[in-house]
């Protein structure tokens, strides 16, 4: 039925487009994949189309709220940080794939590159490719994926996961990017929010 191909593909739009850690969009296909019986590569296509627009909604968003929530001075060095890292597309691109594979969140890739104002456009064509892989191999040891993540919801994996992919947006928000990179010196700012 078409119906539930749909169903998977808005719910791995749904989970990839919010800012916060939600639970991997192949844990939604694999679930619904198992639940109706589904065809893996239709859910894997659908399922992958649905995660990289979420990301790129996602991508689109945050900048705004950054705008909304950070001070200008911080939102000046994320917009440099930004445009040093879109300099140099096929280094970025690499990145982005390589992170992809890997069982971390790109929940704090897309939201790093948001605040930052890299164009959700620059970072998706890495992304699809390496969700897609990523995703197939999620989705092809689906039965022992779902028994992992029904057992094993606290995982050390996952709160490692969770604990890194934090990591990498307070060292975004916290780190003065345009000292680094222009003056080779550390400095953290942790004044960054507006006051309302």
């Amino acid at each position: 039925m078409w119906w539930q191909y749909l169903v998977v593909f808005l719910s791995a739009l749904a989970v990839d487009s919010v800012p916060f850690f939600a639970p991997p969009a192949w844990t939604v296909m694999v679930l619904l994949m198992l639940k109706w019986d589904l065809n893996p590569w239709i859910v894997l296509v659908t399922g992958v189309l649905g995660s990289t627009l979420g990301r790129y909604f996602l991508g689109c968003y945050i900048p705004r709220l950054s705008n909304r929530f950070l001070k200008s001075h911080k939102n000046d060095d994320l917009e440099f940080l930004g445009k040093k890292l879109s300099g140099r597309t096929w280094r970025s691109w690499l990145f982005v794939f390589i992170y992809s594979l890997t069982p971390l969140s790109t929940t704090a890739l897309f939201t790093a590159a948001g605040i930052a104002k890299i164009k959700p456009v620059k970072i998706i064509p890495p992304f699809f490719l390496g969700k897609f892989v990523s995703d197939a191999v999620m989705l092809f040891t689906g039965r022992f994926a779902v028994t992992d993540l029904v057992h094993g919801t606290f995982s050390p994996k996952s709160i490692l996961s969770a604990v890194i992919g934090l990591l990498i947006v307070s060292g975004l928000l916290f780190i003065d990017w345009r000292t680094l990179l222009q003056k080779k010196k550390l400095r953290l700012n942790f004044r960054i929010w507006r006051r309302r």
